[in-house]
């Protein structure tokens, strides 16, 4: 089968700006997912452009570091931080204190589940889930998420790795390239060996572009990337469109003006020279079941735990 591509736009329901880069995109025909932060600022608005745009695949942008948690903090003490209140704000932190055996799993299911249970009571039908910096690379993140995806009727999760082919035609900064070899080469295979992952119970993709292009994803390493693609095969292209706008200087976050760079380069190079786009929802059986009308998505108020 002919190579196909997931453009899935990170930090949906992050900023008005952000929204409106994602509407704008997809209606496009330059972007075909974006991932929904249940705690995200816009997500009320998010959630509206999500509705509109029925093309479009919403998963779940799952955020357990740098953010504000949907459950209440005392009920998942293992991912607070210092503050009390809020999720630990270094990632490296998160790192740690996940290799330490410090990160209860119950934790992460528990807020994990609520943050998924938020988009479906707001009507959206999860197609997928993945994570705020990619924290799922780590086993005992991946695990507890794999299970949610499986009690919450969501059939697919983003592999967050990428191979070298991809990550050389973004040009990254050498320890950054060799920050993403080294988990591709050391991380991913144990990815792959889970078993929702490894019996096809959730689905995944062959893997994901644009990891080390991130905050330099302009159009002429989006082409480099593009052309670099594979014959065949399922991939997504990680993105973070967006305006850089007033809303988003009130956003801790390190991409600002890169953000309407990646906007500009999908316009001009994702309808001229992409291969078949899909997202999420068009994969595996539950794929299937949309593409014959015969699928109901979860409402976000069963009891899943």
């Amino acid at each position: 089968m002919a190579a196909r591509l997931i453009v899935n736009a990170d930090d949906f329901g992050l900023t008005h700006g952000i929204n409106r880069a994602v509407a704008e995109l997809s209606e496009a025909h330059a972007l075909t997912s974006a991932t929904l932060m249940a705690s995200g600022p816009a997500f009320d608005d998010a959630v509206a452009v999500a509705l509109s745009h029925p093309t479009l695949g919403i998963g779940c942008h799952i955020v357990l570091t740098d953010g504000m948690p949907v459950c209440h903090a005392e009920t998942i003490p293992s991912l607070i931080g210092a503050d009390g209140k809020t999720f630990r704000s270094s990632l490296l932190e998160f790192i740690a204190a996940t290799l330490a055996g410090h990160i209860n799993p119950d934790d992460v299911i528990r807020e994990s589940m609520a943050q998924v249970q938020k988009l479906q009571r707001a009507g959206i039908d999860v197609t997928h889930l993945d994570t705020h910096k990619h924290t799922h690379m780590l086993p005992a993140i991946a695990q507890p998420l794999l299970f949610v995806a499986e009690r919450a009727g969501i059939g697919a999760i983003r592999s967050p790795f990428e191979q070298s082919w991809s990550s050389g035609a973004g040009r990254p900064e050498p320890i950054r390239r060799l920050e993403v070899l080294l988990c591709d080469r050391l991380l991913a295979p144990r990815f792959r060996a889970l078993p929702q992952i490894r019996n096809n119970v959730v689905q995944t993709t062959d893997g994901t572009l644009g990891i080390s292009a991130t905050g330099r994803l302009n159009r002429e390493i989006l082409t480099a990337i593009l052309q670099r693609l594979p014959d065949n095969g399922i991939y997504e292209l990680v993105c973070h469109p967006g305006y850089n706008d007033r809303d988003l200087d009130a956003i801790r976050t390190r991409l600002r003006a890169t953000r309407d760079i990646e906007r500009q380069a999908l316009l001009e190079c994702i309808p001229a020279i992409a291969p078949q786009l899909v997202n999420y929802g068009n994969l595996g059986n539950l794929g299937l079941l949309r593409e014959l009308g015969q699928y109901q998505p979860a409402t976000g108020h069963e009891r899943m735990m």
